[in-house]
This record gives structure tokens, C-alpha cells and sequence, in this order.
């Protein structure tokens, strides 16, 4: 062969080599480029929040919300509380040593979060538009509906959203609650106080005729006085789902929440004793008339849990 056909071959083979070579490198270094980052884990999140350090968590509760939230010889007990409780060791903020309950009552729980009173909310609080705007919430954790309680001498009498109108009766409600917003829509006059216990009280002293309120409040106060109430299932027609209040600047610590709150969803679709459905047993569960299950917490991030490993693709 020519010398000189030989050295042109021998280039061109060279040249093509190289061009094969740099498009599979470019190749690998695309796969490389579209490799999903590692997912953050809890611990990394949880030094983006505002309780990163703090020696103990505070937890909005009520206290006078029998099977939610009550205070009982100084403990306090309930479903919420019980929420509060997992959440809270969840968190890293396991035993009363590290944990502190804050008495909120209903009006109260969003100055409570945004004057800086308390770390999380676990009180009734419904997930509404108009209170997304001035905090964050982590859930459902819950899905309850609005009822109405009465004196048994009036169970026979009220049994329509018309009846609850007659100026005759004296309706009683929250103020702040989502009841007292509902009550209003279908123009039913209202006695509004500061939390649903003084309704209670304010009908045992022959002040007011009948309470609305969640359907688990409502619970609790008929299994403390079960021989002087009934609920009244009036057609409201509409679903409240209770959320864990979490301060608005806070993203991070309202995605912790909504991890753990999933993680036990999670157990209880395998099958397993989750937190909450070991928390609703013991409180709610003997007393409300449907049988409930945890709904799905909603915007829940992709974390890595403390003692696991990251999904592999």
C-alpha cells in the first residue's frame, strides 16, 4: 500500500475513534447531568426550622374539649393531645421534660402561632382559604363534620337548619370557629362565646338551647353528660378537615410535621398499630357513630428518615 494512503487511512480511523469517544463521554456526562440529587433528610430539615435547638416544643391544645383536648388532674388528655404527643417525639421532643402544652383557646390559636406563644397548634384547627393566609397547616389529620347538640327536651324539636332560625331557641357557638362562619351563611343567629364549653355550661344553666360545633367536640361533651344531651345530624352538608397549625415562616417545620403525619397514614395502610389510630381508639373512637380512618396529609415532601436509607431508583 501507498505510504501515503496508509498515513491517511490511519488518520481518518484515529479521527473517528476520537469523535466516538468524545459522544460517549458527552453521553455519560448527560446521564450524569439528569441524575435526580439526593433527597434532604429529616435532620437536614430539621435544622432549617425555627425549633432547631430549642430545649423544648410548645404545643397549642385546648383544655376544656373532653376526648380532644382536656386538662385531668393536671394532665392533659385526648385525641389532639395524643397527636401532639407523637408528633412532638417525631420530632425529637420525646417525654413531658421536653415537651410543653399551651392552653389556647379557639379565637386564639392563630395570634397564638404568629406571636410566637407556641410551635405547632393541635386543637380542632380546620384547614380554611382565609386562614392559609396568615399560617401554615400540615394535615388532614382528621375529617370531622359540623353538628348540632341539644337538650334532651328539645331532641323532639329541632331536627332542621329552619328550626335552628326560630328566635325561639337560643343557638350558642365559638367565636373564630368555622361553625360561627357557618351559621351565619344560612342565617342562623348565633350567641357567640369564647370557646364551645360555655355553651355547654350556658345549657346546663338554662342560657342557651342548643351548641354546633365539630362533630369530635361534640362527642366529648356528650360522653361527659350522656344522659343530658343528643346530637342532631342536620344536613350542613359540609366537611371539616382538621390540620396542625404550624407558623406561616416556617415551611420546613410545617414539611416535618406533614412527613410524620404520612409515615403513620403509611403504618396504618400496611396494617400495622399506627400512632393515630392507637390515639383515636383510646379517645374518640368509642363515641363517634362512623367508624373513621387517618386521611392522607396533603403536600407531603420526600424526606429521608432518620434511620433510613434513600429510595434507590
Amino acid at each position: 500500500m501507498n505510504p501515503r494512503r496508509f498515513q491517511s487511512r490511519l488518520r481518518a480511523v484515529a479521527t473517528t475513534l476520537a469523535v466516538a469517544l468524545t459522544l460517549t463521554l458527552a453521553a455519560a456526562g448527560g446521564c450524569d447531568s439528569r441524575k435526580e440529587p439526593d433527597l434532604p433528610s429529616v435532620q437536614e430539615k430539621l435544622r432549617e426550622t425555627h425549633i432547631y435547638g430549642q430545649s423544648k416544643l410548645r404545643i397549642g391544645v385546648a383544655t376544656d374539649e373532653p376526648l380532644m383536648g382536656d386538662l385531668r388532674n393536671g394532665q392533659h388528655v385526648g385525641f389532639d393531645v395524643e397527636i401532639g404527643r407523637y408528633v412532638a417525639a417525631s420530632l425529637g421532643y420525646e417525654g413531658d421534660q421536653r415537651l410543653e402544652f399551651v392552653s389556647v383557646a379557639t379565637e386564639d390559636r392563630i395570634p397564638a402561632l404568629q406571636g410566637g406563644m407556641v410551635d405547632l397548634v393541635v386543637s380542632s384547627f380546620s384547614i380554611t382559604e382565609e386562614r392559609k393566609k396568615l399560617v401554615s397547616f400540615a394535615g388532614p389529620y382528621f375529617v370531622t363534620t359540623q353538628e348540632v347538640m341539644v337538650t334532651t327536651r328539645l331532641k323532639d324539636k329541632i331536627h332542621t337548619i329552619e328550626d335552628l332560625r326560630d328566635p325561639a331557641y337560643k343557638i350558642c357557638t365559638s367565636g373564630g370557629s368555622t361553625t360561627e362562619a357557618e351559621l351565619e351563611k344560612r342565617q342562623v343567629k348565633a350567641l357567640v362565646v369564647k370557646d364551645v364549653a360555655d355553651c355547654v355550661e350556658g345549657i346546663r344553666e338554662g342560657r342557651y338551647d342548643a351548641v354546633s360545633s365539630d362533630e369530635t367536640i361534640l362527642a366529648g361533651f356528650l360522653a361527659s353528660y350522656p344522659k343530658e344531651f343528643e346530637i342532631v345530624d342536620l344536613p350542613f352538608g359540609t366537611s371539616e378537615l382538621l390540620g396542625i397549625g404550624v407558623p406561616i415562616g416556617d415551611p420546613a417545620l410545617r414539611d416535618l410535621v406533614a412527613f410524620f403525619l404520612q409515615k403513620s397514614y403509611q403504618q396504618g395502610r400496611d396494617g400495622q398499630a399506627s400512632p393515630w389510630q392507637t390515639a383515636y381508639n383510646r379517645t374518640l373512637g368509642p363515641w363517634l357513630r362512623a367508624e373513621k380512618r387517618q386521611p392522607q396529609p396533603l403536600d407531603v415532601p420526600k424526606l429521608v428518615d432518620f434511620d433510613d436509607k434513600a429510595p434507590s431508583k
